[in-house]
Parts: C-alpha cells; structure tokens; sequence
C-alpha cells in the first residue's frame, strides 16, 4: 500500500509546528516539510505542493492564495488554516462535529478550510442550538473570548517570550472597530441571519481560549431554560471524541474558568450556565489544539480514510 504524502507548507509558525509535531513518526503517512534553504523558494515550495496528495497550508491568508494557486496537479487536495477559504462556497468547512454529513464531506473534499479558534468555540456552541430552533437565527448575539498569545502567531510568542517581555501588555482588549475577520465565519457556520458582536482579547499566557455568549431568556422562547439549552448540546456531541459537554452539576460546582484547562489536548469542552433571568454558554479549549492543529490532524485523518 502506498502511503499518503503529506506537505506542510508553513511548517515553522505556531500552527504548522504543532501539526509537524503531531503527524512526525506517525507510519501511517509520509510527512514533507522543505529544508530552511528552500522555504521561500517558489519554485521548490510549487514542486512540494503539486507532488503531493495532502497539502496542509499554515501560512498567511495571501500567501495561502497564491499556494492553492500554484497547483497544476488535480489529485492534490488541500487542508488551509488560513482564514483565506473559511467563507468561500468551493471549499469544506472543516468542523467535522457540525454534523455527521460535514463529516463525510471533509473526508472526500478536495479542498478543507481549517475552522479558525474563536470560531470553533462560537460555533460549536451556537450551531446546534439554533439549528434545533432553542435559539431564535435572527437573536442579537454578543460573543466575549480571551486567547493566549499565540493566537497571534510567531508575533505573539515574540513579544511575551522575547526580550521585551517585561514591556508585553499583560491583557488587551482588540478589534475595537467590531469588524474581525472571524465573525463572516461565526456568522455563516453558526447560521445566524444578523452579524455577532464578537470581543476578542488576548492574554498573558500561551495559549489556550475561554468564550462566553450570554443570553437573556426574556428573548427566548417562554419557559426555555438552562438545562434544554445543555440537553441539546449534550444530544449533538453524543459519543463525540473531541467535544465534550459538561454536566449541569459540575459546572455549578466550578468557580471560575480557566482558560489553560484543556491545553495540549485537542478537545473542546462546553458548558452551559444559568439562573433565573440569564444563560452563559461557554467553551474552553486550546487554541493551538482544536483551536488550529489538531482540527487540522483530524480533518487529515479523515481525509486519508475517506481517499
């Protein structure tokens, strides 16, 4: 049997490191990365991609155009985790937990967008609920998320690991102009008809994501409650071995959230939280792990498989 090959183009940012470290020794698979003489070279870098059957591109979202650009080769298929395709009809949103049809679709595409971390929190939370009709498309959304640094990429990890560390401020509050690139996909995946606020921030410590929606039960259906938003949930992600709901008693029994708690893991862990007027939706996971790398290796896998 011949086995597949694999090209991580980008294999030296945050991302591509992760995958390279998940996928190095595995049998199943012959892994491609080009030499540091050979990184930037066009030439070299069009030869890996069009000699290969899986590309996985961890590259910024212009570079990521112009290397699904450059394949002349029609078996190469393609695994982005740039935010280049997200949107994009042609491409596989790769959620595979969405639904068991998303699943079967990225095992036989051509072409997956990897989900990107904010929005596998967001979605992963809302989908469900508002495709079970709990949740009305046209609710005003409000979405609050704090990521490690290095959801900024190399850049990030530059500035709180370098040499002006000390200077790096400790939490900041961004996209202040409410127009981050993340929410068009929040937005299409999740299925909601009026664009989300969505407040991003990152913090001073590596990496990991904690996300909050809040929502007002006076805006939702009369005598919906906590518990038939968590029973959805739990129901959707049944038998899953990536998302995970927690149970109504451990989640009251939690004092607070941190964000650091599934780091190094590829799971994504939601909760559901209530009192008399009010729900907090929430979902931790790391955001190098579900977040980018590990939904990328999963969407592989199943790729590979469904070949």
């Amino acid at each position: 049997m011949t086995l597949p090959v694999v090209f991580i183009d980008g294999d030296q940012g945050t991302t591509g490191l992760q995958i390279h470290q998940r996928l190095q020794g595995r049998a199943d698979l012959k892994l491609v990365t080009l030499p540091a003489d050979r990184r930037k070279n066009p030439q070299s870098r069009m030869a890996a991609i069009n000699a290969c059957d899986i590309a996985i591109l961890c590259l910024p979202d212009d570079a990521a155009r112009a290397a699904v650009a450059s394949i002349e080769n029609p078996a190469v298929r393609v695994i982005d985790a740039s935010s280049a395709h997200r949107t994009d009809p042609e491409w596989v949103y790769g959620f595979a937990q969405i639904s068991a049809a998303q699943q079967k679709a990225i095992a036989t595409a051509k072409r997956v967008s990897n989900p990107g971390c904010y929005p596998t929190g967001a979605v992963g939370l809302l989908r469900p609920l508002l495709d079970a009709g709990l949740v009305p498309r046209d609710y005003p959304v409000s979405i609050n998320a704090v990521s490690g640094y290095s959801g900024k990429g190399r850049a990030g990890v530059d500035e709180f690991e370098g040499p002006d560390a000390a200077q790096a401020t400790p939490f900041l509050i961004y996209g202040l102009g409410l127009a981050h690139k993340h929410v068009p996909e929040i937005q299409q995946f999740s299925g909601l008809f009026e664009r989300p606020v969505f407040i991003p921030a990152y913090g001073s410590f590596r990496q990991g994501i904690v996300l909050t929606i809040a929502l007002q039960l006076r805006l939702l259906s009369s005598g919906l409650t906590g518990g038939r938003l968590h029973a959805c949930l739990e129901q959707h992600y049944a038998g899953s071995d990536f998302v995970e709901v927690m149970s109504m008693d451990q989640s009251r029994a939690l004092s607070g959230l941190d964000p650091r708690t599934l780091n190094g893991t590829d799971k994504l862990r939601l909760m559901v939280f209530e009192n008399a007027a009010h729900v907090m939706l929430a979902a931790v996971f790391d955001n190098l792990g579900k977040g980018a790398a590990g939904a990328a290796v999963q969407n592989l896998d199943l790729m590979i498989a469904g070949a």
